[in-house]
C-alpha cells in the first residue's frame, strides 16, 4: 500500500502539515519536468533557483526521515508531463493512493483535472487534493468573493486587516487613524541613508547548470551558475528576511518608488521568490514586519506601506486569478497588437530607463515594483504592445513570476487589458513621471523635456497619443479628466506634430 504525494516546485514549505509525522508508506515524490520549464522561455536564474530549490527541499526531508522520490531532468522516468511521468512511478511503486497540494496556477490545476485525474481513475487509484496552507484566504473563499464583483483593492485590504487585526487599535481602527501612507512613501532618493545590499549566498550552481544546458532547457539572460544570490532554501531565506527587517524596512516605505541607477535594489525586500515558492510564510514575514514596529525599529508608514503589498496586493492578485480565469488571461480592452521591440530580450536601446530595468532584469532576473509597473509596463502601454507578448515575457524574466500573480499584475495593472477590473485607470507615465522619480534620465540620448522631433523621448509622444487614441474608452475615467483637458488645450497642431511623431515612434519601435 503506496500513497504518493506530489510536490510542486513551488510548493516548498517545510510548515506543511503532511510533514508533521513520518509514515513508511507515504512516498513524496519532486519531479523537474519539460512541461514546466518550456510552457514560457524562462530566465536561467529562474531555471535554477527553482531546481536547485526543490533538489534542497528534498534533502530536508530526507533528513527529516520522510520517504522521498526525486525525478531529475535526465531521470529515464522523465516524460517530461505530470500525467506521463506519474503514470510510471504509480506502477513502479504500486501506488494505491494519489494525494497532491492544490495548484496556483490555473494551467497545472486543469493538467491535474483533466489529465492525472482519468488516469487515477482508470487505474483504480484514489486521490485527494489538500490546500497549501499558504495564502490568508482559501481560493474557495477567493472565488466565491470576487466572482461577483471584484471590490477596489483598498476596500479588500481594509476589510482584511478589519478581520484579521493586523495594525488595528483596540476599538477596530487604523493604528496611527490613517489606513494608508501612500502620500509619504513616494520621495525620491538622494543617495542616503546607503542602501543596504541584500545577503549574498553565493552558491555554485554549474552542475545543475550543465544538466539544464544538457537537457536542451532553453533559457534567457545570466545564469550566474558560479556565483548564484538567489535564496534556495528556508534557512536562507529567513537570513533575507531578517536582513530587510533590519536594514531595509526602517526606509522602504519612504523610498518605496524611487528609480536610481546607484542601486536597483534600494531598500526592497527580494523576499516574493521565497514567498512565492512558499519557503516563506506571508503570515511569518508580516508579523516580523509588526514586530519591527512595536519595537520602535520601523515607522509606521514603512510597516504599513510594506504589509499593504502582502496582505493587500499578494492577496488580491490570487482572488482575481481564481475568480475569473480562464477568461482573464484573453482580455484585451484596448486592442492593443504590437510586437515588443526586440530589445526587450538584450536591453540595447539608447532610452536610459528602458536600458537600466531591461538590463538588470537580464543579469539578475529582478526588478522592484515601480520599474515593472511604470517603466517596462508603461512603455508596452504607450506603445500598444499585444497582451500576450507582455505576459509571456514578465512570466519568464521575473524569478518570482508565477501565474496566479503575474497575469493580473500585468494584464490587469500593467495593461489595462482587462478594461479596468484590477486598476481604476491605465498606470502610465511620460518622461516627466520618470524624472520625478529618480535619476535614470541622466545622460540619456533622449530629452526628456521635449514632446516631439529629433531627439524627443519617445515616452512623451507616446503618452500623449495613447490617451488620444484611446479616448473613446478613457476620457469618461473621472480620474483621466486633468489628463485630457489638457489635450484638449493643445493647439492642433502640437497636437498633430505629437501623434506624428508617437507613429514615428511605433514604427522605429526596434530601433530607439
Amino acid at each position: 500500500m503506496t500513497c504518493l504525494r506530489l510536490i510542486l516546485g513551488d510548493q516548498l514549505s517545510v510548515h506543511h502539515p503532511w510533514f508533521r509525522q513520518k509514515d513508511p508508506d507515504v512516498l513524496y515524490v519532486l519531479m523537474e519536468l519539460r512541461s514546466e520549464t518550456d510552457y514560457v522561455r524562462h530566465h536561467a536564474q529562474k531555471v535554477l533557483a527553482v531546481l536547485a530549490s526543490m533538489r534542497r527541499f528534498a534533502d530536508a526531508l530526507r533528513r527529516g526521515g520522510h520517504r522521498i522520490h526525486t525525478v531529475s531532468l535526465s531521470d529515464p522516468d522523465n516524460a517530461g508531463t505530470f500525467a506521463g511521468t506519474l503514470s510510471i512511478l504509480f506502477r513502479r511503486f504500486f501506488v494505491t493512493r494519489f494525494e497532491r497540494i492544490e495548484a496556483d496556477e490555473y494551467r497545472v490545476e486543469q493538467h491535474f483535472i483533466h489529465d492525472v485525474g482519468p488516469l487515477c481513475q482508470a487505474l483504480g487509484i484514489t486521490t485527494e487534493t489538500v490546500s497549501a496552507h499558504h495564502f490568508l484566504i482559501s481560493r474557495d473563499e477567493a472565488i466565491e468573493t470576487f466572482s461577483r464583483s471584484i471590490p477596489r483593492l483598498e476596500t479588500f485590504y481594509r476589510g482584511l486587516r478589519r478581520r484579521s487585526g493586523i495594525l488595528m487599535t483596540a476599538d477596530n481602527q487604523p493604528e496611527g487613524g490613517q489606513w494608508n501612507y501612500d502620500p509619504e512613501n513616494r520621495d525620491r532618493w538622494p543617495g542616503y541613508p546607503p542602501a543596504p545590499p541584500w545577503p549574498s549566498f553565493s552558491s555554485d550552481q554549474s552542475a545543475l547548470w550543465a544538466e539544464v544546458t544538457a537537457a536542451g532547457v532553453k533559457t534567457f539572460g545570466t545564469p550566474a551558475e558560479t556565483n548564484f544570490p538567489w535564496p534556495l532554501g528556508r534557512r536562507q531565506a529567513l537570513e533575507m528576511l531578517e536582513a530587510f527587517i533590519r536594514n531595509g524596512l526602517p526606509h522602504f516605505g519612504q523610498f518605496q518608488d524611487a528609480l536610481s541607477l546607484e542601486s536597483p535594489t534600494l531598500f526592497h525586500s527580494g523576499l516574493s521568490f521565497a514567498l512565492n515558492i512558499k519557503m516563506l510564510h506571508p503570515a511569518e514575514v508580516i508579523e516580523a514586519a509588526l514586530a519591527a514596529w512595536r519595537a520602535g525599529t520601523a515607522p509606521l508608514a514603512a510597516t504599513e506601506g510594506f504589509i499593504r503589498q502582502i496582505l493587500g496586493w499578494r492577496e488580491y492578485m490570487r482572488a482575481v486569478y481564481w475568480a475569473r480565469m480562464p477568461d482573464y488571461a484573453s482580455l484585451n480592452a484596448l486592442n492593443a497588437d504590437r510586437p515588443l521591440p526586440g530589445w526587450f530580450w538584450t536591453g540595447e536601446t539608447r532610452m536610459r530607463c528602458l536600458r537600466q530595468t531591461i538590463g538588470q532584469s537580464l543579469r539578475t532576473a529582478y526588478a522592484h515594483h515601480i520599474q515593472r509597473l511604470m517603466v517596462t509596463g508603461s512603455y508596452t502601454l504607450l506603445n500598444g504592445c499585444a497582451p500576450d507578448a507582455v505576459d509571456g515575457w514578465y512570466l519568464g524574466i521575473y524569478i518570482d513570476a508565477f501565474e496566479w500573480v503575474q497575469l493580473p499584475n500585468t494584464r490587469g495593472m500593467s495593461q489595462f487589458a482587462d478594461g479596468g477590473v484590477v486598476g481604476s485607470k491605465p498606470y502610465c507615465g511620460s518622461a516627466s513621471y520618470i524624472q520625478r522619480q529618480g535619476d535614470y534620465c541622466r545622460g540619456c540620448s533622449y530629452d526628456p523635456k521635449k514632446r516631439h522631433g529629433e531627439g524627443a523621448c519617445p515616452l512623451n509622444s507616446l503618452y500623449w497619443d495613447f490617451h488620444a487614441r484611446n479616448a473613446d474608452t478613457l476620457s469618461r475615467n473621472p480620474r483621466l479628466g486633468m489628463t485630457y483637458r489638457t489635450l484638449d488645450r493643445m493647439a492642433p497642431a502640437e497636437r498633430d506634430a505629437t501623434r506624428h511623431w508617437a507613429a514615428r515612434m511605433r514604427d522605429q519601435a526596434d530601433t530607439l
